[in-house]
């Protein structure tokens, strides 16, 4: 499965990303923070706390993280990726 594909069927996910990628930079003030925390952090609140469990997959991580720094500016290099060597889209 691809990146489009998985996001398309999955904006839960998304959704949960950009919050707490919001509560990270804006609440907490960190002026760096990893997508993998990000995805640990869904995975507790939906999984643990609310019961709710829909599958985060791994494997986008990283276009999630470049997807929040490209939507939003302000997010520029808040994330630290490396450098794509081939088209995931």
């Amino acid at each position: 499965m691809n990146f489009k594909k998985y996001h398309e069927e999955n904006p839960q996910v998304w959704e949960a990303f950009k919050e707490y990628s919001l509560i990270s930079k804006n609440e907490k003030y960190f002026k760096n923070y990893s997508a993998a925390a990000i995805f640990e952090i869904i995975r507790w609140e939906t999984e643990v706390r609310a019961r709710d469990k829909f599958k985060v997959n791994n494997n986008f991580k990283a276009d999630y993280a470049r997807k929040m720094m490209n939507d939003y500016p302000e997010f520029e290099g808040f994330f630290r990726i490396r450098e794509l060597k081939a088209k995931r889209l």
